[in-house]
């Protein structure tokens, strides 16, 4: 008769213990990917279109309608490269990374005259 271990001997929703938290490691991968798509993504696209809008040498009303159209294209590109790239911490990294630093460069360059 095998030995059977503590991992093997609890069922949790019909799987052993192994299996149940192997699926909750996985299913807390995808939502920290999710919430680093969907949240990170947005925060970068806007915090990049106000960077784009207040550094676009052209006139502020014209300046403001370029960064929110590449805000469109900005949000839908990391949002799909969050799901392509195969390590979460190189896309948390690039996307939170990106947004901190785009934040920061204009809350340090302030309004436009």
């Amino acid at each position: 008769m095998r030995k059977r271990t503590l991992s093997q001997g609890i069922s949790v929703f019909g799987q052993s213990l192994s299996q149940f938290f192997l699926l909750s490691r996985r299913l807390w991968r995808m939502s920290a990917r999710c919430f680093t798509a969907l949240v990170g993504g947005y925060a970068a696209a806007a915090a990049m279109a106000s960077l784009l809008a207040r550094l676009l040498p052209i006139a502020r009303v014209e300046a403001t309608l370029w960064g929110m159209i590449l805000s469109f294209l900005i949000f839908a590109s990391l949002g799909l490269w969050a799901f392509h790239e195969r390590r979460l911490w190189k896309v948390a990294k690039v996307i939170w990374g990106g947004t901190l630093l785009s934040a920061g460069i204009v809350m340090a360059i302030g309004v436009r005259p």
